[in-house]
């Protein structure tokens, strides 16, 4: 049973796995639609059998697909052609995350579809997208994290390289196709039009580069990794305290300003080294060693008082148990609860767009057994 919200009445078939195009629908569940996953027969979508697991059913699965319903069908056979096309025939959207050419082959490319069924939108994330040289070579998150270039800024200078703590890559484009297939949802509604979504993993990356492209076209230096540092604000970084690390945020000169008050090192403001941001950036090793000297001399704690008390922004370095376990996390209902009749009670991260019209409850449907839902699918469908 689909949950209330802004998409609520909207029918998603999905055929994507793994994670790019779950993450998608994911967050189109949330909102409100339907979301049918249809899966090859016995084995399933691929992160079925993906760690950590929990009474023998994936933990991962179950986190990019609670709410969903799941029906086996095999689309190289008549029958599962036969009832994928009617489920098409009731379905506002198609999601895959195929490699180009594969719906080609099975006869269920963007044209064909569009002919057949006018009002569906169509939805792609690939790794390259539909188009240029590389459109049909595969791609998984960490090969798109190296070509897009994001890891080439992540890390300490001099270090062996290393991948975002999260899977940016997959994230990056399950996230802008639902942000894609919104729009086109809307574009339909407005105009009648049904559209095609292409979106690659690819282009995603490069368009989560933020400034660093900008600084390469603008200055011609190839940005590198900085650590735990902002590239063009300073002081913006983490730093150590007597037992442990603090974020430092001051991202402007007025916030400098209070920093150096509230450090009771009113002369770095007024330091001919550190008046602007610009000469901040140019000088940031000595100006760390400035605020890290006094920062050795208490505790994390102690200084997140002090400086909160002053309004620069600041924080510490949380592990996930740390995170989860923030009150605002509590606050805003970022950590729910899914009753897994197999795995038991799952904690998985909350829904983060808040929608005002639709409650966001404290638990969620699990995600489906694979085929379970195909009784009252079929009977949907009048079968």
């Amino acid at each position: 049973m689909a949950q209330r919200g802004p998409l609520s009445g909207i029918t998603i078939i999905d055929l994507s796995r793994i994670l790019a195009g779950p993450y998608c629908t994911l967050l189109l569940a949330e909102l409100g639609a339907r979301v049918i996953k249809v899966e090859p027969p016995q084995q399933g979508d691929d992160a079925r059998q993906y760690g950590p697991f929990k009474n023998g059913k994936s933990a991962y699965f179950a986190s990019v697909n609670r709410g969903k319903e799941s029906i086996a069908l095999d689309l190289k056979s008549p029958a599962g052609r036969e009832l994928f096309e009617r489920l098409l025939a009731k379905a506002d959207a198609l999601v895959e995350n195929f490699r180009p050419g594969t719906m080609e082959k099975l006869g269920y490319d963007w044209e064909s579809l569009h002919r057949r069924y006018p009002r569906l939108v169509y939805a792609a994330a690939s790794g390259f997208g539909h188009s240029g040289p590389y459109s049909h070579y595969p791609a998984y998150d960490m090969v798109v994290q190296g070509l897009g270039g994001i890891m080439s800024i992540t890390g300490h200078p001099g270090m062996p390289l290393t991948r975002v703590g999260t899977s940016v890559g997959d994230l990056a484009g399950g996230l802008y196709t639902a942000v894609a297939l919104n729009a086109a949802l809307l574009h339909r509604e407005r105009t009648g039009e049904a559209t095609k979504v292409d979106v690659a993993l690819f282009d995603c990356q490069l368009a989560l580069l933020e400034n660093a492209i900008m600084r390469y076209t603008t200055t011609g230096e190839v940005p590198g990794p900085m650590g735990a540092r902002h590239p063009s604000i300073t002081p913006f970084e983490a730093f150590v305290t007597r037992d442990g690390n603090l974020i430092i945020a001051a991202g402007n000169d007025g916030l400098f300003v209070k920093l150096a008050h509230a450090l009771d090192r009113a002369d770095l403001a007024e330091n001919p080294l550190f008046k602007t941001n610009a000469l901040r950036n140019q000088h940031q090793e000595a100006l760390r060693a400035e605020i890290e000297g006094v920062l050795r001399t208490k505790g994390t704690d102690r200084w997140i008082e002090v400086l909160e008390a002053a309004g620069v922004p600041c924080g510490p370095v949380n592990n996930i148990a740390q995170a989860i376990a923030h009150p605002q996390t509590t606050a805003r209902n970022m950590l729910i609860s899914v009753d897994d009749p197999v795995t038991g009670p799952l904690k998985l991260a909350g829904n983060p767009m808040k929608v005002s019209s639709f409650a966001d409850p404290p638990t969620r449907q699990p995600a489906p057994d694979l085929d379970a839902d195909r009784d009252h699918i079929l009977r949907e469908l009048g079968l």
